[in-house]
């Protein structure tokens, strides 16, 4: 005869553990964009007199009726009116102090988005492009996230196709190499960056070239079909 299990509530848990379920849960989206040679993040002005003058990646809490990724798409359209942009989970935070409100874990995830062809839909909210190599201090631990969101794009860049979404849909092997670089913030051999691109058969050849630029035209390429990425189907890594 196997022995009775000697079983609590769900609500016996919560009263003995009350502390334990007031931890807040909130979401944070460092949104990268790429303009003039530059890497750059999406920044607002932050709201709280601990952190006043400072900047901060776009972030809210969770509420009690949605999920994580379902917050991280609400905080994108709130703040900026963007709904149609690629995102995708890096990493958990959970340092005690990280909140002057009270214990706060966020999840971080970062966003590719083209600046010229993405117009906000809404102008009440402070948000300005800082380049990513001018940022020295954030609100919160929001410097932190930043590089942990840097570090994960520059991990991904050679392996995953997932650079594109800060590139116009026809872009050339100039451009291309330009961004890597931007991103990387490193000087790549234009012979060995194109010899890497070519094994990866990410692109195709769209038979067209540049038109009033002030170098020598260049070729003009797209991304596969295969290989593009909407908000639909964002990757989340943990």
């Amino acid at each position: 005869m196997s022995k009775e299990l000697n079983l609590k509530t769900a609500a016996i848990e919560k009263i003995s553990h009350l502390d334990y379920f007031n931890i807040a849960i909130s979401v944070d989206c460092v949104i990268f964009g790429y303009d003039n040679k530059e890497l750059k993040v999406l920044l607002i002005k932050s709201d709280l007199e601990e952190f006043a003058g400072l900047y901060s990646v776009l972030g809210d809490l969770v509420r009690p009726d949605e999920d994580l990724e379902s917050a991280s798409y609400r905080v994108l359209s709130e703040r900026t009116g963007m709904e149609d942009v690629y995102l995708e989970q890096v990493h958990t935070f959970g340092g005690i102090g990280r909140h002057p409100s009270g214990r706060v874990i966020t999840t971080a995830y970062y966003s590719l988005i083209d600046i010229k062809h993405h117009k906000f839909k809404l102008n009440h909210n402070e948000l300005h492009w800082h380049s990513v190599n001018d940022i020295k201090k954030l609100a919160f631990d929001h410097k932190k996230i930043l590089d942990k969101c840097l570090n994960r794009l520059r991990e991904q860049v050679m392996e995953h196709p997932v650079v594109f979404n800060l590139l116009p849909e026809k872009f050339s092997l100039r451009e291309l190499q330009d961004l890597y670089q931007a991103i990387l913030d490193i000087d790549l051999d234009r012979r060995n960056f194109r010899k890497k691109i070519a094994i990866k058969d990410w692109l195709v050849d769209l038979n067209e070239m540049e038109n009033d630029v002030p170098h020598r035209p260049g070729k003009l390429y797209a991304l596969k079909k295969q290989h593009q990425r909407t908000s639909t189907n964002a990757v989340v890594m943990q």
